[in-house]
């Protein structure tokens, strides 16, 4: 009977340690949904299929001549953009602090799909991280690079600094996506 209480002791314990308390997502405003059902747009669509781990797709929203767009830019150089239909202009859409997030399954574990904001997380003013404007650039291998700090972080692996001195990983926010042209939705 001992060794059981010792062992269900112990068992809590090793419950109560190995519990992760910090917060894996940001709660800086984010909301984006776009239909690629609707839009058909396969720069966004590369980065949103499983099979094609390792594709890191840039989401902007930009204005021409009034209208708005989604402006879509991945690691390999592909860009397109797709005007905002009648359902996209009714959204309140924020696409992260520098307008501006990264999409994409990871190399190491194609089952995870992630979502990272385009702002430098060590060159953010804790007290008003909204007014910051540190973007961070993406290179072919899924690196995001802060031209400020030079520091490097790994997309593929949750965003830790890959090079570079010690600080925070990137700002990651919840993201789903029903198929490569289902409906993506990004928020915290």
């Amino acid at each position: 009977m001992k060794a059981v209480k010792c062992a269900i002791a112990s068992f809590v314990l090793l419950f109560l340690f190995s519990c992760n308390t910090e917060y894996e997502f940001s709660n800086i405003p984010c909301f984006l949904v776009i239909d690629n059902a609707t839009h058909n747009d396969p720069t966004l669509a590369g980065s949103l299929n499983p099979m094609s781990s390792g594709i890191f797709c840039y989401i902007s929203i930009i204005s021409k001549s009034g209208v708005q767009y989604f402006a879509f830019t991945d690691n390999n150089g592909n860009n397109s953009t797709s005007i905002f239909n009648a359902i996209d202009s009714k959204r309140s859409l924020l696409p992260g602090i520098n307008n501006g997030i990264f999409v994409g399954y990871s190399i190491f574990d194609p089952h995870v799909l992630y979502a990272y904001d385009r702002q430098c997380p060590n060159c953010t003013d804790p007290n008003n991280p909204i007014k910051q404007r540190n973007p961070l650039t993406m290179s072919t291998n899924g690196i995001a690079t802060c031209a400020k700090c030079g520091r490097q972080y790994d997309m593929n692996n949750g965003g830790i600094i890959s090079k570079g001195a010690a600080g925070e990983k990137m700002i990651r926010y919840r993201v789903a996506s029903t198929n490569p042209f289902g409906v993506l939705n990004v928020n915290n």
